[in-house]
């Protein structure tokens, strides 16, 4: 049976005088993967197979990572430095199979997170 997923994006903003919420909704996904992966990076280029019915992908680095982390579409893109701690939430077309994630060493126990 397969797994609906509803995924939304939050921003708050606070200050002395501010005071603003926005929340942007994603399209269900009625075949959701609902799938976590728990995957070791070696240094260099680490090719990211997505799983069929996938329409997002959450990355979480590790506490206290300190390695870089680059995304790429395929291993000779200049790609995208991502956050080295913060989750980074990546919304693709269902015609994708795979990406890069580029280390600048090893990193164990990435967390993604498919919905």
């Amino acid at each position: 049976m397969p797994v609906a997923s509803n995924r939304q994006t939050n921003i708050q903003f606070q200050g002395v005088g501010f005071n603003e919420n926005n929340s942007f909704p994603a399209t269900e996904n009625s075949a959701s993967p609902a799938r976590q992966d728990y995957t070791n990076l070696s240094s260099g280029a680490n090719t990211i197979t997505a799983p069929s019915g996938g329409s997002a992908v959450t990355i979480i680095p590790p506490a206290g990572n300190t390695t870089s982390i680059t995304l790429k579409g395929i291993s000779g893109d200049t790609g995208v430095r991502i956050h080295n701690t913060d989750p980074t939430t990546i919304a693709y077309d269902s015609s994708l199979t795979s990406f890069v994630l580029t280390a600048g060493s090893t990193i164990n126990g990435v967390r993604l997170i498919w919905t």
